[in-house]
């Protein structure tokens, strides 16, 4: 699994600052807003040809890790 730093850049020039896919525009968040309406992988690469397959992978496999994440109690507390 690659590291979230190799997945995600954040840089107040690019779009304010909101995270984005590394070597591209687009937010991190645009994946989970896609998903959410139900929309493939696939469909979402295809919308978004400069976020490779690896990177949206990755950005899931970190999500999970995280939200089944024995610690998640602090990451409760560092979202609130």
């Amino acid at each position: 699994m690659e590291k979230i730093k190799d997945l995600i850049h954040s840089d107040k020039e690019i779009l304010g600052g909101q995270p984005v896919f590394k070597g591209t525009r687009v937010p991190v968040e645009t994946l989970f807003m896609h998903l959410e309406k139900g929309v493939s992988m696939n469909e979402f690469l295809e919308d978004f040809p400069t976020v490779s397959k690896a990177q949206v992978v990755g950005i899931l496999e970190i999500a999970e890790k995280l939200l089944t994440s024995k610690n998640i109690q602090k990451i409760y507390e560092t979202a609130a």
